[in-house]
């Protein structure tokens, strides 16, 4: 069973269960900005590891990410273990990339009450749409938020405005983001006001549901 770690007031009526990314673990100066942001707003905000970073922080030696079962049953494990130990009326699950693509294919099966992704990686590096990323989101009924940089070289907002998506997603554009929300000195905005615009819309989205 995955280590969960929790902000926010122990009595909310909400959870919200954020996974990292492929290649950096749950307490990077990302993670913990949406947490400690999600938890001043009166969230309780959970965060875990999948195997593969767990054993990276305990053994220090870098390992690839699991074969996706593994983190679709890890996703699981912490979606049953917050179900029943936290007393939230509601839980939303998602995450940051591959975090949050994990918890997108597991958020209708999970009947969970919202799903939130973090930089949603439509495809590869330099590669076209990845239908294995883009399939189920057309089918996706769950209430989904995702927050996105204008510019995310993984799928940017002139690339997503041509896919075709469930009417349950909702888009939040970050102007000139890259795929962690930075933009670029000459847009005249900051990381952290991009960050905070997408807490903001979080709270939002999970205050509606």
């Amino acid at each position: 069973m995955p280590d969960i770690i929790f902000n926010g007031p122990k009595n909310s009526k909400t959870t919200i269960a954020l996974a990292h990314g492929a290649g950096a673990p749950m307490d990077t100066t990302f993670m913990d900005a949406f947490a400690l942001g999600l938890a001043e707003r009166g969230f309780r905000v959970a965060r875990f590891e999948f195997p593969y970073m767990a054993e990276r922080r305990s053994g220090g030696k870098k390992r690839p990410p699991n074969k996706t079962q593994v983190l679709l049953d890890t996703w699981g494990a912490v979606i049953e273990q917050l179900t029943n130990k936290t007393g939230s009326e509601s839980l939303i699950i998602g995450g940051k990339s591959m975090g949050g693509r994990m918890a997108s294919m597991v958020a209708d099966e999970g009947d969970v009450s919202g799903l939130v992704c973090l930089g949603y990686p439509f495809h590869g590096p330099g590669k076209a749409a990845d239908e294995k990323r883009l399939g189920h989101l057309l089918k996706l009924k769950t209430p989904s938020l995702f927050c996105q940089g204008t510019r995310d070289t993984l799928g940017n907002i002139d690339e997503v405005k041509g896919y075709e998506l469930s009417p349950a997603i909702e888009l939040c554009w970050l102007e000139d983001g890259d795929h962690g929300f930075k933009p670029r000195k000459k847009s005249g905005r900051t990381e952290q006001q991009n960050w905070g615009q997408a807490i903001d819309a979080i709270a939002t989205f999970a205050s509606k549901l």
